[in-house]
């Protein structure tokens, strides 16, 4: 950088663009390893819970558990990226996560359920991290491309995503080898995953995107229009934390019991990782069409797709023959899309809205009630299923997905349309 003065740092000869390059690249690689742990747990967690702590009722927990973990290691990683950066917080977070994996194989080694719990609590830090992360691609994007940079981040899940649901089996055979339950053998990998995805943020993160934004920020414009935006900014951030909710609590509730009901219905373990690991592709690769389309048309209307495609998953869900693994793939990608649009289209919203003095902490804040939403989502889950049906989960699904409509209205700009508030940035 050129220097620093009273207004703040000045770039010379594209260094804002190459710092940010250089970080998007470092974030791709962590979260292809990260995204490996995600989808590994995700794909067995409900039946390491059934079979360990028995009953269908309980085969929600284990998601209920890793997202309120999760929900503390939102507000833990947003707080400490606020006060020393994005790369301490996001490394101590998938760091914690990996400690959580393998909790998870030892508990299942001793068949301890309270070990179980504990552990299935603190892996919920990687799920958070993995999340997060998406936030520091967009600290040092041009505003134009804000949903672009989101959307770099969270395809780069999609790779190792893909990858871990589909090893069940082999992690599985190999943890049966070793005379453990199988259902363990996915949480060896997220184990490995999370601490190798914590090791490259810790290594190359460097410099730290949200301290160079700040540093490179004029304080006033930071300060710009503030106060005479105040009460649009406020309404942008309640918009985005209400569809990250929604989303969140959809999408967890369908995807949860699905392996469960897959199980029941004859499908072999393989079949289901292979739902499972569409249902994640879907939920991250088609970000390199949703930031563009966050760029163009703006994010209220990406949120809005987002409804319609949810009622179409719940519909899905429900209409799918029970022996079907083609027809339930078709829900369950049609589950992440919608969780996509709405995500990538409230983060865009968020980032855009809140300052860089509280941009950190109000976006661990918002991932806090998203995980929340999530440990509702996937309990809950359980207990409609056991009492009622998975039709009717998927169902439910749908219409609580579809209410991001009525939210949208609700909550336009005072103005109306489609326009954004965006915070000057240099």
């Amino acid at each position: 950088m050129a220097g620093c003065g009273p207004s703040g740092c000045a770039f010379v000869n594209g260094e804002r663009e190459a710092i940010q390059r250089r970080t998007l690249r470092v974030l791709f690689v962590a979260q292809m390893f990260s995204g490996a742990g995600l989808g590994a747990g995700v794909a067995v967690g409900a039946l390491l819970g059934e079979d360990m702590i028995g009953g269908r009722g309980y085969a929600g927990l284990p998601a209920a558990l890793f997202t309120i973990g999760s929900a503390l290691a939102a507000w833990y990683v947003g707080a400490l990226s606020q006060r020393a950066g994005r790369r301490p917080g996001l490394s101590l977070g998938y760091g914690i996560g990996a400690l959580g994996g393998a909790g998870t194989v030892i508990a299942a080694a001793i068949d301890s359920v309270p070990l179980l719990i504990i552990s299935l609590f603190v892996y919920g830090s990687g799920t958070a991290t993995n999340l997060q992360a998406r936030y520091a691609g967009a600290d040092l994007a041009d505003p134009a491309r804000q949903g672009r940079a989101i959307s770099t981040v969270l395809v780069a899940t999609t790779l190792g995503a893909v990858i871990g649901p589909n090893l069940v089996e082999v992690t599985g055979s190999f943890a049966a080898h070793l005379g453990i339950n199988r259902l363990a053998g996915p949480f060896m990998l997220s184990t490995v995953a999370y601490a190798i995805g914590g090791l490259v943020v810790a290594i190359f993160l460097r410099p730290d995107p949200l301290l160079i934004a700040r540093q490179t920020t004029s304080a006033s414009d930071a300060r710009a229009d503030v106060s005479r935006l105040a009460p649009e900014r406020s309404r942008a951030v309640r918009l985005a934390v209400l569809v990250l909710v929604t989303s969140q609590l959809v999408m967890l509730a369908v995807m949860t019991m699905t392996p469960v009901y897959m199980r029941d219905h004859g499908h072999p373990l393989s079949a289901t990782g292979l739902v499972i690991s569409l249902h994640i592709a879907a939920m991250f690769f088609p970000s390199l069409v949703t930031g563009v389309l966050v760029d163009r048309i703006g994010a209220r209307r990406v949120m809005s797709l987002a409804a319609i495609v949810f009622a179409a998953a719940g519909s899905a869900a429900a209409a799918a023959p029970p022996q079907s693994t083609a027809a339930l793939g078709v829900a369950l990608v049609l589950l992440g899309l919608g969780w996509n649009l709405g995500v990538v289209g409230a983060t865009a919203l968020l980032t855009s809205s809140v300052p860089l003095d509280e941009r950190a902490k109000t976006q661990g804040a918002a991932d806090v009630a998203l995980a929340l939403s999530g440990a509702a989502g996937g309990f809950g889950s359980g207990v409609v299923v056991a009492t009622s049906s998975y039709a009717v989960l998927s169902l439910a699904g749908g219409l609580v997905g579809l209410a991001i409509l009525p939210i949208l209205v609700a909550l336009k700009p005072r103005g109306g349309g489609d326009s954004e508030v965006p915070l000057p940035q240099t």
